[in-house]
């Protein structure tokens, strides 16, 4: 059992995004219950860092796990500093469809969105 106190971490999933994460476990057989989306931040991009997202069967030993009501999302330390209020959603037009993040702690981005400076 640890006994380090994790950081409160809020990462919200907008419905459009939810249907699509659940829709990704449903396709890798990742059971809800356990498993979840892993959201992180990266050094690299056209503007300093990067979000990766990734489905997971299970967190890890240090993740922040955050309830989406019915799955998780699981943050480690490093990308916690970064994504707290993070509101990711998954969109769809005409010319392409992905998933977007709206981060309060960004100081700058770029065209591609999934980019950013803080």
């Amino acid at each position: 059992m640890s006994t380090v106190q994790q950081p409160d971490v809020l990462v919200a999933v907008a419905p459009g995004g939810s249907v699509e994460v659940k829709r990704f476990m449903g396709v890798e057989n990742v059971d809800p219950a356990r498993g979840g989306l892993r959201v992180s931040v990266q050094p690299g991009g056209c503007s300093g860092f990067k979000y990766g997202l990734l489905i997971e069967d299970e967190p890890a030993e240090d993740d922040i796990v955050v309830d989406q009501g019915g799955w998780k999302v699981f943050v480690d330390l490093f990308s916690a500093q970064y994504i707290n209020g993070v509101i990711i959603d998954y969109v769809s037009s005409m010319q392409g469809s992905g998933f977007t993040f709206k981060n309060p702690n960004a100081t700058g981005g770029c065209g591609c969105g999934s980019s950013f400076s803080a």
